[in-house]
């Protein structure tokens, strides 16, 4: 069986899409091949104009692919459409919630998505596509529970169980950004968090995060990147600052393996990148599982960036 999917990353600043031609799904193989790409700007808070940005991005799709003599005899169009949001949907009101993109909130993104595609749509947060991304065809292939990480400019995250997305009743599945640092220390800060609380995993674990938490102890204004690069250099604030972070992610993370013990952790975002989290976190999070061994693994993303993307199509 053939079959074209469109998958659709509705960011901030970008809108993506790509054509995923998905081969045999049918025996489990999950063998996939990106056929189209194609990058927008985000129309700047213009609802109706973003709606009709992703139209024309699916349709221009499917023309082009239409018109190549390489797939068309395989396409079964109109393609199945995924889209990852910036935020969720409000189990309440079917409209969206939660979204840093402000003007998404309280619309039926789905609903006008459907007119105008005259097709069913899927839609997911951002966070659930990264994580069955990597959960379907990814580092996490083939696991039964996977929590996928996403440590960026934020801090969220997606559970998908033996393949489906746990969103849950609230429809904030994964979203353990805006959980409290656990097991917190008298020298750990609780900073503010722009969702009215104080001392989420969000201001302790994502990339601002730590920026700030570095500025308060050293007076430097400085870059991830740049904080990572001194503490290899041997400065001592940032090598503190540095192993402070992998207290701190190990003691969210193992919170999360207390609930829901997954088999496989895949970080995303670009916090990400530090290649050292992946050996060093999971040397220290046995201090915090209420375990007598922790078999789950932590991994980097197969498809990085383009997990998101990726996994809109796999909705």
């Amino acid at each position: 069986m053939t079959q074209l999917r469109f998958g659709i990353d509705l960011g901030g600043t970008k809108i993506e899409i790509i054509g995923l031609l998905v081969q045999d799904e049918t025996s489990g193989t999950n063998t996939s091949e990106i056929i189209y790409q194609k990058r927008i700007d985000t129309p700047k808070g213009d609802y109706t104009a973003t709606v009709l940005a992703i139209r024309n991005l699916v349709l221009d799709a499917e023309n082009t692919l239409n018109s190549s003599s390489k797939y068309s005899a395989n396409l079964n169009l109109p393609g199945l459409v995924g889209v990852g949001i910036p935020g969720s949907i409000s189990s309440k009101t079917g409209r969206v919630k939660n979204a840093n993109s402000v003007c998404l909130i309280g619309e039926d993104l789905q609903g006008d998505l459907q007119k105008v595609l005259k097709r069913p749509v899927k839609l997911a947060n951002d966070a659930n596509c990264f994580a069955l991304s990597e959960a379907t065809d990814g580092s996490a292939q083939g696991e039964d529970i996977v929590f996928g990480v996403i440590i960026g400019t934020g801090c969220g995250g997606g559970i998908v169980v033996n393949g489906q997305i746990l969103n849950g009743i609230n429809a904030i599945g994964g979203e353990w950004g805006h959980n409290p640092l656990p097991w917190i220390a008298d020298t750990d800060i609780a900073m503010d968090c722009y969702c009215g609380l104080q001392g989420c995993n969000e201001t302790f674990l994502s990339g601002s995060g730590l920026q700030k938490h570095f500025k308060q102890r050293s007076q430097q204004s400085l870059t991830v990147q740049e904080i990572v690069a001194l503490a290899a250099k041997g400065d001592k604030a940032a090598q503190q600052q540095m192993n402070d972070y992998i207290t701190w992610l190990a003691k969210g993370l193992a919170s999360v393996i207390n609930v829901i013990d997954p088999d496989v952790i895949v970080l995303g975002g670009g916090m990400s990148n530090i290649e050292s989290l992946y050996t060093d976190v999971p040397k220290v999070w046995q201090n915090w599982v209420f375990s007598d061994e922790v078999k789950t693994k932590l991994v980097s993303p197969k498809y990085g960036d383009a997990s998101g993307v990726r996994g809109a199509a796999w909705l």
